[in-house]
């Protein structure tokens, strides 16, 4: 038994380190997630979506020093509880989500790992078991260091966590692991490849034949059957290939321009997914990106998912002298934490992105 709790407390402690870390790494993203199970539709707890990044933070930090305690052994009561309440309740919410079908990737492991609700579920509860040994074997947690350095480890920990955090926001994730990061090219991660696998679909009509309601199942073609058609439900059997960057697009006027604007040899992209919510400091301190792309011969163009009245307004308000195109809020997201936030292209190849706070090493070469 002392070997079996060994074994689980590496697996719980690295697995909740490497959680936290993934999530801490970027916690703007998790507060979107937290948003989303906040919402209306999910857990209905709308009032504390004002409060979603606090929370994100607080939660991934607390979720990282509970794998550093159960490792080097400090206060094994506490950590054990903790572990068992937090696993409970991340066990309930994403059975809760994968059978209700509320949030289709639960944000267990960040962009990093994406996993669906039916996988989360299943990786929760292989943990729960894991920490109900951990729970009922107490006795068999013993510090790895001597008893009065593991405050101080779990101290420095914590100061460790909360200066890491304050650097991601202040400036971007130091790994990104999305789609849009650094090096990708947006028009070839779009494409999808000759042998690439479709998806397979059934579909199940519904007959009265005779006063009777019969089901036919094909994989598309009209059933030939001698009675009246009801309707028809379409079920994925066989998820097709989705290409990594598959939800971008650049608006005006109702057409897209990706194609054309991916084409450009210098391109300033200025991001912001709703312009009402940016950071008002953020518009003054890209002014001088914004000037030295004028003066090499950037292309300058906005992007946003903000209605034409606040575009006008923001353009009044700071010069802001350029088009700005429409996109949906997520992708936005997805390209940046930052808002505003700057992404520079070349021929549809992302070269660099900066977050306001960072406009100034914005470089023309």
């Amino acid at each position: 038994m002392k070997f079996i709790v060994g074994i689980a407390r590496i697996l719980v402690g690295a697995l909740f380190i490497f959680s936290g870390f993934v999530k801490l790494n970027d916690p703007v993203g998790f507060s979107y997630k937290l948003k989303e199970y906040f919402g209306e539709g999910v857990l209905n707890l709308e009032f504390l979506i004002p409060y979603a990044l606090v929370l994100a933070i607080f939660i991934v930090i607390y979720e990282l020093l509970l794998g550093i305690t159960l490792l080097i052994g400090y206060a094994p009561k506490f950590t054990k509880w903790s572990l068992l309440l937090m696993i409970i309740f991340f066990t309930f919410l994403t059975f809760y989500s994968a059978y209700f079908n509320k949030v289709t990737d639960c944000g267990c492991f960040g962009d990093a790992i994406p996993l669906t609700p039916w996988q989360s579920f299943y990786k929760d509860v292989i943990l729960s078991i894991l920490i109900l040994i951990i729970f009922f074997n107490e006795k068999y947690i013993r510090p790895i260091f001597p008893k009065k350095s593991l405050k101080w480890i779990v101290f420095a920990s914590a100061i460790s966590c909360l200066l890491f955090a304050n650097h991601v926001l202040m400036h971007l994730p130091a790994i990104d692991f999305r789609a849009y990061k650094i090096g990708v090219n947006i028009p070839e991660n779009m494409e999808f490849p000759e042998d690439a696998q479709e998806a397979v679909y059934e579909y199940n009509w519904t007959f009265e034949v005779d006063g009777e309601k019969k089901v036919y199942t094909t994989n598309g073609s009209y059933p030939e059957v001698g009675g009246e058609f009801i309707e028809v439900e379409t079920e994925m059997i066989e998820e097709g290939y989705t290409p990594p960057i598959h939800d971008f697009s650049l608006m005006y006027d109702g057409e897209n321009h990706l194609d054309e604007l991916m084409k450009e040899d210098k391109l300033l992209m200025v991001i912001s997914y709703n312009l009402s919510k940016s950071e008002k400091e953020g518009w003054t301190e890209i002014q001088s990106a914004i000037e030295k792309a004028k003066e090499n011969d950037y292309k300058i163009i906005g992007l946003t998912a903000s209605g034409e009245s606040d575009i006008q307004k923001y353009s009044e308000k700071y010069n802001l002298d350029f088009r700005f195109y429409f996109a949906d809020e997520t992708a936005i997201k997805t390209i940046i934490r930052s808002s505003p936030g700057l992404v520079v292209l070349e021929n549809g190849t992302i070269v660099d992105k900066l977050h306001w706070n960072d406009a100034d090493d914005f470089e023309t070469e």
